[in-house]
């Protein structure tokens, strides 16, 4: 039996959902972050959260063309993004797009990262895109086109492990927790 990385995101994020719905208390506060991470870390975000060159599909192979990300993120002056990828995804399927279709900046490249790495890169203004305060990283999550596209991906393509409305619950506990990392238990003990 084969089982894809992005089988494993999606168990543990179920998991991590069943174990804090089934609580009648409050989740430990450093567990508040994995059901985040892993839609972070799916492939619909990891594709383009690379350093020079943006992977596509779910097993996250180079992308075709030779595209690279370019200096600004937008590819190549000569195969920008957007010479592709349109305002939405094609009718049939092949080609995924969204409005302002681009790479993150290298900053918020989540490549190779830890989910405690980047919990803490997601609290960082100089990597998170200059959102200074909780709510700003929410908003960026709950209302930029190209995040809401991992939820409607188009045909062929898999979803984050949970949907967007729960990612937004979650990112909000985590928020109201103080957003703590992983890695900050082992520290606090």
């Amino acid at each position: 039996m084969y089982i894809t990385r992005t089988t494993i995101l999606r168990l543990s994020a179920a998991l991590s959902i069943m174990s804090f719905d089934a609580q009648a208390q409050e989740p430990n506060a450093y567990q508040l972050f994995d059901p985040v991470v892993s839609v972070l870390q799916s492939p619909r975000c990891m594709n383009c959260h690379q350093s020079a060159r943006p992977t596509q599909k779910d097993s996250m192979i180079a992308h075709i063309q030779n595209v690279v990300r370019g200096t600004a993120g937008l590819g190549a002056p000569t195969m920008q993004c957007i010479a592709c990828h349109q305002e939405k995804n094609t009718a049939d399927g092949k080609v995924p797009g969204a409005r302002g279709w681009h790479m993150p900046p290298l900053p918020m490249v989540w490549e190779g990262l830890t989910s405690a790495q980047i919990c803490h890169q997601m609290q960082d203004p100089k990597r998170n895109g200059n959102r200074k305060t909780p709510e700003e990283v929410i908003e960026h999550m709950r209302t930029d086109p190209l995040v809401l596209w991992a939820w409607d991906p188009g045909t062929g393509r898999s979803t984050p492990s949970i949907t967007h409305d729960q990612f937004i619950e979650r990112l909000e506990l985590w928020a109201k927790a103080g957003m703590p990392c992983p890695d900050e238990q082992a520290a606090a003990r």
